[in-house]
């Protein structure tokens, strides 16, 4: 085997020795202890010795010997405490341990520190994503509270005319309907010509001139308003101003239905 080198020996032997002075230093140390600890035990027990001869003897005795006690306490309050050892060896050894026990005791208090840290960042991460949150539907609702306020900003004479502007406009385009649906049933539809020819003349025959017959256009609308205007009665009494063929054709064709106790009432299906 190949010897080590100088140095590495020398070190060796440097820990070897630090090792051994630092276990003597201990060993010194307790001992001292020890032999402090003894001499407490030696005076605690002539305390003890001295209140139980305190109780025996006299009264007079006692206050002696409470005298002398306390004069020896102040003695012992003016002395100034002195180390047990002076020794560098052994004050170093100690100095050395109480460090360590020391910084294990700092590095628990800096674990523990840093475990709160993360816990706080965590709740103002959580608070700041809260924050932002809020800060969006208050945005929000302040934006929907300005347009309402622009919205409402128009007067309402103004809002009136608007509406009555719209039902007008709504009333022409229900009257060109109503036009155009005229105009078709009348050039379809058209009512019997008692002074034509043929079929037509015959059929029309039962009726009299001076009959003034509707158009189905007219019976059409009188069976619409009376639905609209009374609901709970929307039949429509027919009389000889009424074609039966047309009236028929109605009843046949879904559009009209008749009440089930009288013939002569019809009224406007219901298409809803």
């Amino acid at each position: 085997m190949t010897p080590a080198p100088p140095k590495q020996t020398e070190m060796k032997q440097v820990a070897q020795s630090s090792q051994s002075s630092e276990a003597a230093a201990k060993a010194v140390l307790l001992e001292e202890c020890e032999e402090q600890f003894g001499l407490l035990q030696k005076l605690q027990n002539e305390i003890i010795l001295a209140d139980t001869e305190a109780n025996d003897d006299q009264s007079n005795e006692a206050v002696n010997r409470l005298i002398a006690v306390t004069s020896e306490l102040e003695q012992w309050q003016e002395m100034e405490p002195k180390l047990l050892t002076t020794s560098p060896e052994v004050l170093l050894a100690v100095g050395k341990e109480e460090l360590q026990r020391l910084n294990n005791q700092l590095k628990m208090v800096l674990s523990c520190s840093q475990a709160k840290l993360d816990a706080q960042k965590n709740i103002l991460k959580r608070e700041q994503t809260w924050q932002a949150e809020k800060k969006e539907a208050l945005n929000a609702v302040c934006e929907k509270i300005t347009r309402l306020q622009r919205e409402n900003e128009k007067s309402e004479h103004s809002v009136l005319q608007d509406m009555k502007r719209k039902i007008n406009n709504l009333k022409d385009y229900h009257s060109s309907l109503m036009e155009m649906l005229s105009d078709m049933l009348a050039e379809h539809f058209p009512l019997p010509d008692p002074q034509g020819n043929g079929t037509k003349k015959k059929r029309a025959a039962a009726y009299d001139a001076e009959i003034n017959l509707i158009s189905l256009s007219e019976i059409i609308e009188r069976l619409t308003n009376k639905t609209l205007e009374t609901p709970h009665d929307p039949y429509v009494t027919t009389d000889d101003t009424f074609w039966p063929p047309y009236t028929e054709m109605l009843l046949r064709n879904g559009i009209a239905a008749r009440h089930p106790e009288d013939c002569n009432k019809i009224r406007l299906e219901i298409f809803f």
